[in-house]
């Protein structure tokens, strides 16, 4: 072989092994497809709340001093005239006794101005003393019989100052709070208790800013109480004409309906009717349909003829629980990719997944193991025993 065809082969062999082996083919993939139709549009908004009474007082003490005795207990139902704490009323005592002694004083001072009086009004009849001098003796008694009815006033407020040391419920109900215990001095009205009134029941909710608007008086309300899975009627009651200063929600009310309302505190779901738009015939799609291409959402569509996918570029109007509304970019008859999106590129080829189903086969009858117990003492070897001698 001359150098020419040495060098032939050898730029041959060189060119083969520096070019690029052949790429692989993308394989066919399985993917699980559905076909888009129009569904009705179920969402609504749903907001918690709590069940509370209609009406809830705070009860507090009218006067100030320290709590000898609580016998209200949290959670506990009351009746109404009933006690529930008790100041001490010592101070208050000697108060109206106080009083009690000023009213005896003004009384015997009136008493005198009275004698004294009678007795110048008889020498006024025998012209003894001057007209003038006897109507200093009536200006003397009117006005002991004035300091009089003020001792009688000022024992009269003495004495409710310390019938005030006793607090009692004015309506039957339920103790929802307990903020004040014995031994604490308490200001007049500082809350000691506060009592949820028998009767109706309310659910308080919150809605924010953007759908106040759209809540009226009467509008219809379905609740479901979260421990019962049950729905109930109601109305609502009221609305809120300022927001919630730390929330900047709005509270509303809603009147139950039902003759035996969720327990107090109960943590129930408030659906308003007419707020939603349930029923509105839309397109959906499971998330699991949804990828992200760039900065739009997009999804596989299915060409039937060539089995291979293209990316479609859809808009998102809502979620409807776990699936999502598409405003546009879909036609119903479409069929979509709703498995397998991320491993999928443009114009792959796909077969549409079929589920295997497993077929139940009995396992093989067993076989009896043979005893080795026999074979095993053949093969155990005998101890010697020595000879007799």
């Amino acid at each position: 072989m001359n150098k020419t065809a040495f060098a032939v082969i050898s730029s041959a062999l060189l060119l083969a092994a520096c070019s690029k082996p052949a790429p692989p083919e993308e394989p066919v993939r399985a993917v699980k497809v559905m076909t888009v139709g129009v569904d009705s549009f179920n969402a609504g908004y749903e907001f918690a709340g709590e069940v509370k009474a209609q009406v809830e007082s705070r009860l507090g003490f009218r006067i100030g001093g320290k709590i000898i005795r609580r016998q209200a207990e949290l959670g506990q139902h009351v009746k109404a005239g009933q006690v529930l704490a008790q100041l001490d009323p010592q101070d208050y005592k000697l108060a109206a006794d106080a009083a009690r002694a000023q009213v005896a004083a003004a009384a015997t001072q009136r008493d005198l101005a009275a004698a004294d009086y009678k007795r110048y009004k008889e020498l006024r009849e025998q012209n003894f003393i001057s007209g003038a001098e006897l109507e200093r003796r009536d200006t003397t008694l009117k006005a002991a019989q004035a300091q009089l009815e003020q001792a009688q006033s000022q024992l009269a407020v003495q004495g409710n100052q310390a019938n005030y040391a006793v607090l009692v419920a004015d309506v039957s109900g339920v103790v929802t709070a307990v903020e004040a215990e014995a031994g604490q001095v308490v200001s007049a009205g500082t809350p000691v208790l506060r009592i949820a009134a028998d009767g109706p029941r309310d659910v308080v909710f919150s809605v924010p800013e953007d759908k106040v608007a759209a809540i009226k008086v009467g509008m219809p309300v379905k609740v479901r109480v979260w421990a019962q899975n049950n729905g109930l009627d109601g109305k609502v009651r009221e609305v809120s004409a300022s927001a919630d200063p730390a929330t900047r929600t709005y509270p509303v009310k809603v009147a139950l309906s039902t003759q035996e309302p969720p327990v107090l505190g109960a943590t129930v779901y408030v659906l308003p009717q007419g707020l939603g738009a349930s029923g509105m015939q839309v397109m959906k799609l499971p998330t699991s349909a949804l990828r992200q291409d760039g900065k739009a959402s997009a999804v596989w569509v299915l060409d039937k003829a060539t089995m291979t996918v293209k990316s479609q570029a859809i808009q998102i109007a809502t979620a409807d629980g776990n699936e999502a509304v598409v405003a546009s970019g879909l036609e119903p008859g479409m069929q979509v990719v709703s498995a397998g999106v991320h491993v999928l590129s443009p114009g792959q080829k796909v077969t549409i997944y079929q589920q295997k189903v497993a077929v139940a086969t009995a396992p093989p009858a067993q076989t009896a193991i043979n005893p080795v117990a026999p074979a095993a003492a053949a093969t155990l070897p005998v101890a010697a025993v020595p000879a007799a001698k």
